[in-house]
């Protein structure tokens, strides 16, 4: 007989972190229950939605007869997390809060706590993902410091805990895990591993939790919620007007309150124009916002890009590339987009060149590039780069004598996002 082993699970007040909590009771785990407060303020109705998720919480788990604890990391998400996204619109990016506030908040203020405060010998989220360990091999783990040079000791031998699809692929969640530590995750336990999101409701409308099968599926920024977003960002940053500018003829369109409060590949509404028009690139030192006449135009369309040092989640590139410099596998930046073939290159400063095997739409700086190797999330970087779009390498060829279009596939993420 094994000591019965203490699992503390985050808590949002949601089905899924709900039922991962049940599932863990059931398992016959000593467990705890967190509520984690990471954002003060009301929603636009006036309602503290933070207050309401804490209470839903707590009744989770007084119907489990757990330990419920709450935790505040508002500091730590205002310095760790939004105001890395404030300063990432003002360069004109547009940055995925959702992945930093797992790799800041999540799986390190939070685990720590758990480990460290509340004695834990795991902990639990409600994410669809699995992990290379069986539950039981989570407990075996022990803490490593994660190395600082570029790639391990060559003569340290450990077996990195890889971090690998969920059974339901439209719910699965590794996009958003692709920057946690090896050190989180190999003390990490998902409970929905292997079931689908309609199953988890169904296990919940069983257990009596029907107080959260009421709640709409939570949505925008983490923690922050869904609202106007230019009413939102402009809070924080002051306006910046400038020109919406067309791509094709350096027509200017219309003025606007600021480049941030755009991202490429959405619709821009400019005022006096009858006509969509669509956000191709961004000009911070000028304030243009380029825009093209039509959601699929070539300048929205690119296959080549850079990213900053790559989190490999096994700590180190594969070996392949290691050996190499280059290497084949699947590539997304937004979180249900289809898989795409691409061809890795690793730079010596561990950043890496991504080609793909055709144009993507709306290819944006600030997201990052997520890979996969077959079901295996390997680890994610930010775009920090990209290359030139099939529109300036059209005009190129045209300036050249060639007249040949350059093909481009319009049917995946072709979608204006707003």
């Amino acid at each position: 007989m094994h000591a019965v082993r203490h699992v503390v699970c985050a808590m949002s007040g949601g089905v899924d972190s709900s039922v991962a909590a049940l599932l863990l009771k059931r398992r016959g785990y000593q467990l705890t229950g967190v509520f984690m407060r990471n954002w003060d303020s009301l929603d636009e109705q006036g309602v503290c939605t933070s207050e309401r998720d804490c209470e839903d919480a707590y009744k989770v788990c007084h119907m489990l007869d757990i330990p419920f604890h709450q935790v505040s990391y508002v500091k730590e998400y205002w310095h760790e997390v939004f105001s890395n996204l404030l300063k990432e619109y003002q360069k004109g990016r547009t940055p995925n809060p959702d992945i930093l506030c797992n790799k800041h908040i999540k799986f390190k203020h939070f685990f720590n706590y758990a480990v460290n405060s509340l004695g834990a010998d795991a902990i639990a989220t409600g994410h669809y993902a699995r992990t290379s360990l069986e539950d039981e091999d989570v407990f075996q783990q022990r803490h490593y410091t994660t190395p600082q040079s570029l790639f391990r000791d060559r003569f340290e031998i450990r077996n990195s805990v890889r971090l690998y699809q969920a059974a339901d692929l439209f719910k699965d969640q590794t996009f958003f895990l692709s920057q946690i530590s090896q050190n989180a995750l190999r003390r990490t336990i998902f409970p929905l591993a292997g079931l689908t999101k309609d199953f988890v409701k169904k296990v919940a409308a069983e257990a009596g939790f029907r107080h959260i099968l009421r709640k709409k599926e939570s949505m925008g920024i983490c923690f922050i919620g869904e609202r106007n977003f230019e009413k939102f960002i402009l809070e924080y940053l002051e306006p910046h007007p400038g020109n919406f500018v067309s791509i094709e003829d350096g027509k200017i369109m219309g003025t606007h309150k600021g480049w941030f409060t755009f991202t490429l590949g959405q619709r821009a509404r400019i005022g006096g124009q009858r006509d969509a028009w669509f956000v191709v690139d961004k000009d911070v030192t000028t304030g243009d916002v380029f825009v093209a006449p039509t959601t699929n135009h070539p300048a929205m369309f690119r296959d080549n890009l850079r990213t900053d040092r790559f989190h490999w989640i096994a700590e180190e590139p594969p070996a392949e590339l290691i050996r190499t410099k280059m290497m084949e596998c699947h590539f997304r930046f937004l979180h249900q987009m289809p898989l795409m073939p691409c061809t890795v290159t690793l730079n010596q400063d561990g950043t890496v060149w991504v080609t793909l095997a055709k144009p993507v739409r709306a290819l944006t700086p600030g997201q990052f590039a997520v890979f996969y190797k077959g079901d295996e999330c390997l680890g994610s970087g930010k775009i920090v780069r990209l290359g030139p779009s099939m529109h300036t390498l059209q005009l190129g060829r045209e300036k050249l004598g060639e007249t040949e279009k350059f093909p481009f596939e319009t049917g995946q993420n072709s979608k204006p996002a707003g």
